[in-house]
């Protein structure tokens, strides 16, 4: 993996006399109070502003702090008025733009084009704070208001959409973010290491359109560089047979990529491309189809998809390039990760882990959920396709030091106001990931598998968790702390790897309930997601009730599932349903399949094809959820107990020639009345006729009256 400076090791700018803020200004009269006439740096977010490492622009803004910087903050400006965007006036070096820690589209909408009603990240939970595709409109409203200020982009919302992508919203293929957004710089994936880099080369007075060179950056360019040898994807991993196309490189023609330079210029000037090469690899650059192809053409995009993310490892990922218009988007390799010291100190700077004291005693929900939890690494190797902690955060693990750990758990006792001495997560994207690796560097940095743990458990992942065993015994321990819930997600497949861990777990940090996440029993469905069996599931179920019934606790696994995921068919929902029912279990929340920016499973959901698989060997075709009625049907599956939901459920199993599911009998799945036909019938019950003995003396008893 590339060598790269140590993120503490610049020296700091000459602003770090100013010391520390109690809060990152959001306002002129702050920045006056701490002696500021202006600020190196301004971060503008989708979220409110609240000071803990949990929130990623308050991390990026103590981070940039650290290294001397002034940083300001603007939360939630009003995305009509340019004056919003003028507030703390003009940043001497440049703009920071987040949406927040969602995609703003996410937070909008539902998995069925619905508004929510409300937004966690906002004070009160007001919705309709920012806009949708926060990330373009801020960056446009910034060009408004300062023409000549540099513009950085980053966060989830910029880093899954770097490239051409499929957005569920509108149904069509959107181009990146960066033309969009006219922004200088797009940061991809976790930003720490490119911001730092950027801020102190700017600070030295280079000049933006010159970083040209900081891993985990995307960029706008003309041209190519002449002295890097080009790749064309389709020669990596041929998509097979594709409809005609006029231009179909958009100046990069099937003998070979080199004519794009000679196009640019006359033959005789230009310099001649060096050829790719096994020994020049880490200087290639893989031309993936043009945007103008992939928005078109549903194979090329499965192949674009696939390349793409072939090439996520920091360790032997090469630059990608893809064609839009008469320009191309650059990227560079992704970020190298953060080591343990660096993670460390970045979760240890001086938060005031508060939200901004202008936001009063207004309720953040997304404050209220993390106050009390610590997160202890980063990234995942899981790899579901439906998931983008990968294309963000990426595949290898990051893991803080238990002594950090213990060290933030203990702010929280002695800092946070409302401490009852619970500690309400130790976790991050997975809970039992903490300080598992490959076994060697040399295998981690040239494997190009997606996940670590499908199909099966790789042979050289480390999965000991005896590590976190001790880690959970030195929390619980500490004075002032009477209990340490894990509420982050579980991978089930690995714990049943280390059966103490399981004993652990169940014994001492489950609140009565455990959520994790099966997703569904069918195969087929299950390898479109790149998830265990629910062979698994039952593993875990076993140890979870023994270990429990040891520590004579009555305690209950919540298991999720996944409705209307590509690969699904109404029959696997069926079948779901029915092994729901045999074990008693009546989700009350459904998840409905949603289609993120980059997702594979999106790329299945867009195209009908599986990119997990070489497009050219096997032209899987996969079917999917994509009309409103199939996916209610698929919903209603999950919850079959609910009333509403049995009209569908009868019809869907009539055509299905299930009807042997209707009725009112614990085999059958509905039954055949419904509610309000029920309490019709018992106001006005159907009389049976009488039989024949009582008829005569109803008879009499008329006769005597008369």
């Amino acid at each position: 993996m590339a060598s790269v400076a140590p993120l503490f090791s610049y020296r700091k700018y000459w602003a770090a006399r100013f010391g520390t803020a109690p809060f990152l200004p959001m306002s002129r009269a702050e920045m006056d109070e701490l002696g500021w006439d202006s600020c190196d740096i301004i971060l503008v977010t989708g979220d409110a502003y609240i000071d803990h490492p949990s929130f990623g622009m308050a991390l990026i803004g103590r981070l940039l702090e650290a290294q001397g910087f002034r940083v300001g903050i603007i939360a939630q400006p009003n995305w009509k008025d340019v004056d919003a965007f003028r507030v703390l006036g003009k940043p001497n070096l440049f703009f920071g733009v987040t949406a927040g820690n969602m995609d703003s589209m996410v937070n909008h909408y539902t998995s069925d084009r619905r508004i929510r009603s409300n937004d966690a990240y906002t004070p009160h939970a007001e919705a309709g704070k920012r806009p949708d595709r926060a990330v373009v409109v801020y960056s446009q409203m910034l060009r408004r208001a300062w023409k000549q200020v540099p513009i950085l982009i980053g966060s989830i919302e910029a880093s899954l959409r770097r490239i051409a992508q499929y957005d569920y919203w509108s149904d069509k293929v959107r181009r990146s973010v960066l033309p969009d957004a006219k922004a200088d710089l797009l940061l991809f994936g976790n930003a720490e290491r490119a911001i730092v880099e950027i801020a102190h080369r700017m600070a030295r007075g280079e000049a933006i359109e010159t970083i040209r060179d900081v891993r985990g950056t995307a960029f706008m360019t003309r041209d190519l560089p002449a002295d890097r040898p080009l790749v064309d994807s389709t020669q990596l991993d041929t998509p097979g047979p594709i409809d005609p196309h006029p231009d179909p490189y958009a100046s990069q023609t099937a003998q070979g990529c080199d004519q794009a330079a000679d196009q640019a210029a006359p033959a005789e000037s230009a310099p001649e491309r060096p050829l790719a090469t096994p020994a020049n690899r880490a200087q290639q650059i893989v031309l993936l189809p043009a945007f103008e192809q992939v928005k078109d053409d549903p194979v090329l995009y499965a192949h674009a998809s696939r390349v793409f993310h072939l090439e996520t490892n920091p360790g032997n990922a090469r630059a990608l390039a893809q064609r839009h218009g008469d320009r191309y988007v650059f990227l560079n390799p992704p970020p190298v990760p953060l080591n343990t010291k660096e993670l460390d100190r970045i979760y240890e700077l001086p938060y005031a882990r508060a939200p901004h004291p202008a936001y009063g005693d207004a309720r953040i929900p997304a404050w209220e959920m993390i106050r009390f939890s610590v997160n202890i690494m980063r990234g995942c190797f899981g790899g579901c396709t439906f998931c983008s902690i990968t294309e963000h955060e990426g595949r290898i693990i990051q893991s803080r030091s238990q002594a950090s750990i213990r060290r933030e758990v203990e702010a929280i006792r002695d800092q946070t106001q409302g401490f009852t001495g619970v500690i309400s997560d130790l976790g991050g994207p997975t809970a039992n990931m903490w300080q598992l690796r490959c076994k060697s560097k040399a295998i981690e940095s040239s494997c190009r598998r997606l996940s670590c743990v499908y199909p099966g458990i790789c042979k050289n992942l480390l999965t000991d968790q005896t590590p976190l065993i001790h880690l959970y015994r030195e929390i619980r321990n500490l004075p002032g702390i009477k209990r340490v819930f894990i509420a982050s997600g579980l991978r089930y497949d690995l714990a049943v790897e280390t059966p103490e861990y399981v004993r652990e777990l169940v014994t001492h940090h489950v609140g009565g309930y455990l959520k994790i996440a099966p997703e569904h029993t069918e195969q087929a469905p299950l390898s479109k997601m790149m998830k265990p069996g629910i062979g698994t599931y039952d593993r875990f179920k076993q140890m979870f009730e023994q270990y429990s019934q040891e520590a004579g606790k009555e305690q209950y696994l919540i298991p999720y599932f996944i409705s209307a995921h590509p690969g699904t068919s109404d029959e696997d929902m069926l079948n779901l349903a029915l092994w729901l029912k045999k074990n008693r279990f009546r989700p009350d929340q459904v998840q409905a399949f949603l289609p993120t920016p980059m997702a594979l499973a999106s790329t299945m959901y867009h195209t009908g094809l599986n990119p997990l698989k070489n497009l050219n060997k096997v032209r899987e075709p996969v079917h999917t959820v994509r009309k409103a009625r199939q996916r209610r049907l698929h919903k209603a599956f999950l919850r079959y107990h609910a009333p509403e939901n049995w009209p569908l459920l009868r019809e869907a199993l009539k055509r299905m020639g299930r009807a042997d599911l209707i009725g009112n009998g614990k085999r059958h799945l509905v039954p055949a009345w419904q509610p309000g036909e029920q309490r019709s019938n018992r106001q006005n019950p159907p009389r049976k006729p009488p039989r024949p003995a009582i008829r005569r003396r109803l008879a009499g008893k008329g006769r005597q009256r008369a």
